[in-house]
Parts: C-alpha cells; structure tokens; sequence
C-alpha cells in the first residue's frame, strides 16, 4: 500500500503522527522514503483495513496466480482452493484416488516434518510447509508420534532431494507412500500463507491421480462443498481403540529419576507419544484409555491424577461426549492437567468457551508469556481453536498469554487441582522450556498424597 494511502486511512498526517507517536517531521521524511519502520507497525495494524504486507516494503503484494483448468507441461498434480485458485504442481508420495479434501494450513517448523504430518491434532488438514526444505533429513521410526498419519496432504515449495542425516533409515517420499498420504511440489507457499494470514482458513483439495487427468470443476465443487473443522469431532477418528500402559521415557532426560511414581490415566484425543513420555520421565506410571472413556471408566483405573491429551477437531463438538467425563473426574477432586485439545476441554468443563481462530497457531516459534513469573517461553503450537477468555467463571484464572495475539494459552482453576495450557510442552521448541508443567503436575499429586 502506498505511504499516501496509509496516511489516508490513518486520517491524516498528524493524526499518523499521534498514533505513533512521532511529529510531523517524520511524517515528511517517511512520505520522501517511501515507507514506514517497522517499529511503528504494530500501531498502524490496529487500523481497520491494513495488513502487515500492506507496511512491508520487502513483502511483494499478492497477485492472483494465473489460472488455467489445463494441466500445464512438466505438472502432475494440483492443488485446488475454495476460492477458486488452482495451483499445479509436481506430486509425490501417494497418489490420490480422487483427491484428498482438508483444512488447508501453514507451519512454520523449520524441523519436524515428521512429527508435524504424525500428529493427531492435523487430522482433517492439508499441511502447507513455510519452510521450503522438506524431506532433507529423510524419515525414521523413532520420529513418528502416533501410528499412523493424521494429515491429509502435504504442500512445499521445492522438490524433495535426498536424505542427508544419519538417523535417516527411509526417504521421505517412500514414506509417504507407505502412509498413503500425497504432496505437491513447486508451489508459491508464500503465497498461501499470505493468504490463509490475511483472509483466514478455507478448504482446499490436494489431486495427485495416477493417470494425470483432472476435472478442475469437480475438484472446485468439492473444495467448496466440504464443510470445514467447525463443528466436527475428529477425536474419535484419532483416538486408540483400548486402553493400554506406556512405558518409555523422553531420551534425553530434564529430571532426575523420581523413587514415587504416581498412577495417571490419560484420556487419548489424539495424544502424541512425546507427552506421554514426558509424563513418564516427570515420575508417571501411565494409563491410556479412550477419547470416549466416561469418569466411571477412567476412575476406574484409581488414578491419582488424569491428563487430558491434545487432538483434532472443534472442541465444542469433542466436548458433547468429552466435558461430561471431565466433569465427573473433577467432581472426584482428582488433579487433573491438559494441554492443546485437552485444554479446550477443561475450560468448558470448568464453565468456558471456545471460539474458532481467524488465524490458527501452528509452528515451532510461538512466544507465550506466563503471567504469574512474566517469563516467556518459546513454544510449539497446533490448533485452530482457542478459550473465549471473557468466558471463563470467576474461579478460574488465566495464566498464559499467546504474545502474536493475545488469545489465551493457560487457565487455572482457583477451587480444583486443575490447570492446562493451549500449547505443547513436549514438543521442546525451547528445548525444554516448558517441561516445568508436567513437574507441576506430578507436584499437585503429591501434595494430594501426602
């Protein structure tokens, strides 16, 4: 946007001058430059009808991509968006039968490609990658956080090369044929992500087919007609089918070794196997059981404290079946801690809301502020929804802060043992900035023991 035009919206120089705080002198040397420092952006983003590529110099503004029905030469794949974009493309990995319909998504990881596409929380997403090297490191077994891929299609910028790291045992194409999940090459990812940020999520639909043939209309049709997250419960797609324990701790150790261990059950909605190996390390004996376990069954197990797992999906939809549960493990006043998906479920349990987020947080760089120390964490972050924070009851406080958005990262309740954040603190972003919550918990069960 042009310097005038700013000025314009700001409604005039002087009034650009007391938003941000600087006199007309530097209203005049701005208009000379052509732009504006980008410490005085945040102000001007508060302004109705300004975007942050609208302030950036260096931010190309975003033409529509020409578009053509026809597969181009030297494309095999396309990518088609709701709101009509079509973008081709080189595929690999599996190849669609039809096509493969989700949420369309940006992360801005610059490592863990794999853990990303493993984890249940993507279920129902197409995955666009910021970072343009995907794939380099190759894949292996041990990376892999849950079973089988919850993802629905993968987007990146460049080709996928050879693996180059030694922990590599699979090329990352083959494994994502192995786990029947398509990708395509080649495409303007900063394109999307300039997109999805300005004008929020929509639908879009990954086609790979073996026979190179398209029905771009049909492909628009579907992009257009899926009916979005909102809404849906996705956990019980996710979740195990049986209880089962786990064992195995984080490799790299943050604690030392507890001789009391206490007795957890931990409710899957799609639960990452990180945090229950963080939850073995921080002194648990853990319990998996069901997304659809009711309070009988999970209290069941005589646990000394329950974990509400992440997972995918509207969380108001998840809550029909997963607040009732909630409400009777709290009524049995054992402590309980949740994270992500978890998270949102609490808080309706405790008496919140949930919203769905213009813009979801989804990477390995997001600044989270605890209120009560004012220390900030680097966190990793994956959800589209958020607590509505004016929704919470008086006996439950907020105790983290997203520092992107302001929207809430932390609640604690001020009557029960109960406390979870929005955020991953397994996912060691920090690296371990945040393994002080799973202490937290175990800190919580032992004063209820002693």
């Amino acid at each position: 946007m042009d310097i005038e035009e700013i000025i314009e919206k700001a409604g005039g120089a002087e009034a650009l001058a007391s938003l941000t705080g600087v006199g007309t002198e530097a209203i005049r040397k701005w208009r000379q430059s052509r732009a504006i420092p980008g410490k005085h952006w945040g102000a001007l983003l508060r302004l109705p009808g300004i975007t942050l590529a609208d302030l950036d110099p260096q931010t190309p503004q975003e033409e529509t991509p020409t578009m053509t029905d026809t597969c181009p030469e030297g494309a095999n794949a396309a990518l088609v968006l709701a709101d009509g974009t079509v973008l081709w493309g080189v595929g690999f990995g599996a190849h669609t039968d039809g096509a493969a319909i989700g949420e369309l998504c940006f992360n801005t990881g610059m490592t863990g490609y794999q853990e990303t596409l493993t984890d249940p929380s993507f279920a129902g997403q197409i995955v666009t990658f910021t970072f343009p090297h995907i794939g380099n490191v190759g894949t292996n077994a041990e990376d892999d956080e849950a079973q089988r891929v919850a993802a629905r299609g993968v987007v990146v910028k460049e080709d996928v090369t050879l693996p180059a790291n030694w922990r590599s045992t699979q090329k990352f194409a083959q494994w994502m044929i192995g786990q029947n999940l398509p990708g395509i090459a080649g495409i303007d990812t900063r394109l999307i992500t300039r997109r999805l940020r300005d004008g929020g999520p929509q639908t879009a639909v990954l086609a790979f087919p073996k026979d190179r043939q398209f029905d771009i209309a049909a492909l628009r049709a579907q992009a257009v007609s899926w009916p979005g997250l909102e809404g849906m419960d996705l956990a019980k797609d996710v979740t195990c089918t049986q209880s089962y324990s786990w064992e195995l701790g984080v490799w790299q150790k943050p604690a030392a070794e507890r001789s009391t261990r206490r007795r957890v059950v931990a409710v899957d909605y799609g639960a990452k196997r990180n945090i229950l190996r963080c939850l073995v390390t921080a002194g648990c004996d853990v319990t998996v059981v069901p997304a659809t376990a009711t309070a009988e069954e999970i209290l069941r197990h005589n646990p000394e404290g329950v974990f509400l797992s992440n997972g995918p999906g509207d969380p108001a939809a998840t809550g029909v079946y997963a607040v009732p549960a909630i409400k009777g493990v709290l009524a049995a006043n054992v402590p309980v801690f949740g994270i992500c998906l978890g998270h949102q479920l609490l808080a309706q349990a405790l008496g919140a809301r949930t919203y769905k987020l213009e813009r979801g947080h989804r990477g390995a760089n997001q600044p989270v502020k605890d209120l009560a120390s004012g220390r900030v964490e680097i966190t990793s972050q994956n959800h589209g929804f958020a607590v509505d924070d004016k929704s919470l009851p008086e006996d439950v406080i907020i105790t983290h802060t997203s520092l992107f958005d302001g929207s809430n990262e932390g609640i604690r309740s001020t009557k029960l043992d109960a406390f979870s954040v929005q955020y991953h603190p397994e996912a060691s972003p920090g690296p371990s900035d945040s393994f002080y919550l799973f202490e937290r918990f175990v800190a919580l069960m032992d004063k209820k023991a002693a």
